[in-house]
């Protein structure tokens, strides 16, 4: 077997309708190769192999590895469908998904994330991903120093089973308080439990990561999904009804490491310069997308029609 290597952004590796065990077996054979190819290029998109359901993502992912990481601590909408695999969101179709690090502001984040497309959207549902070092060298200095040097400061309030968002239940896939505790004590997380059984937690975090093999620097977090402006106004404007005018109690807040504001015209210019990076990849059915967590943010284009693209994720 001797797949084709386009290179380009993502490095695309094609085959030509192998099976699910040849593949596995190739990629055991190279794959020292592939874990260097994957820290220079930061995402590479696997094509023509012989891959279509759950069953078949899940038998690859049970040799490609062993150290898996559950989407404990998360906020996206998405459902297990396996032991280590989950649908990649549930978010409405007409949504936008801002790119993002993934569980960039927890402590355990993956190393590694597998998007594995079943159906491929009719129209749009592109995943746009983008390199984390290439943003920081279209970053402003001003702009960029400002968010080196105050990080950014993550608020989730989780509600205990009605209310708007994830409950800590959901969150932490566990009905018990003392298991949170243990998981926020041993990762630093400040938390405060709320007279009604809901959850604060607030986690503070650089800006900016260096990647634990090549030591390279590179824009890591998701403030952005966080910060009020991320909300369409209507949303914006029924929440804080609902929260008293308190943007810090919404159920998602972002401000910078000192608790001081980021001014929306930040955040904006901090997008616009992710969205101008980022580099759509366009899903065909058991196409399988492998993306360094830290080099590579990600994200997903609005779209329409059936769209399945499952994700497991990797330390």
């Amino acid at each position: 077997m001797n797949p084709v290597f386009e290179q380009g952004f993502p490095l695309v590796v094609r085959f030509n309708g192998d099976n699910r065990d040849t593949f596995i077996a190739w990629y055991k054979e190279n794959e020292a190769k592939l874990t260097d190819l994957l820290h220079e290029k930061g995402a590479i998109l696997f094509k023509g192999i012989d891959l279509s359901d759950l069953d078949d993502f899940e038998h690859v992912m049970s040799f490609i590895s062993d150290k898996f990481v559950n989407y404990v601590d998360g906020f996206s909408p998405r459902t297990k469908l396996a032991k280590n695999i989950y649908t990649s969101t549930e978010y409405d179709a007409d949504f936008y998904i801002t790119l993002h690090n993934e569980l960039s502001f927890s402590n355990r984040w993956p190393s590694r994330l597998f998007f594995f497309c079943v159906t491929p959207a009719q129209h749009g549902g592109e995943t746009p991903i983008a390199d984390g070092r290439e943003i920081l060298r279209k970053m402003r200095p001003e702009l960029l120093e400002t968010f080196t040097q105050k990080g950014v400061t993550y608020i989730r309030n989780l509600h205990n089973g009605g209310g708007v968002g994830p409950s800590w239940q959901q969150t932490y896939e566990t009905e018990s308080q003392n298991e949170v505790e243990n998981f926020c004590k041993e990762g630093n997380v400040d938390f405060e439990w709320k007279e009604d059984g809901g959850l604060k937690i607030i986690q503070r975090k650089d800006a900016l990561l260096k990647h634990p093999v090549s030591g390279e620097e590179v824009w890591f977090n998701q403030v952005d999904q966080f910060h009020p402006c991320h909300l369409r106004p209507e949303i914006y404007e029924t929440l804080m009804e609902l929260y008293d005018n308190q943007e810090e109690e919404l159920p998602m807040y972002g401000c910078f490491g000192d608790d001081s504001r980021i001014e929306k015209e930040m955040i904006h210019e901090v997008r616009s310069i992710v969205d101008e990076t980022a580099v759509p990849v366009a899903w065909q059915k058991g196409d399988l997308l492998m993306l360094d967590n830290v080099l590579v943010a990600h994200g997903r284009m609005p779209y329409k029609g059936d769209r399945k693209i499952l994700v497991s994720m990797s330390v």
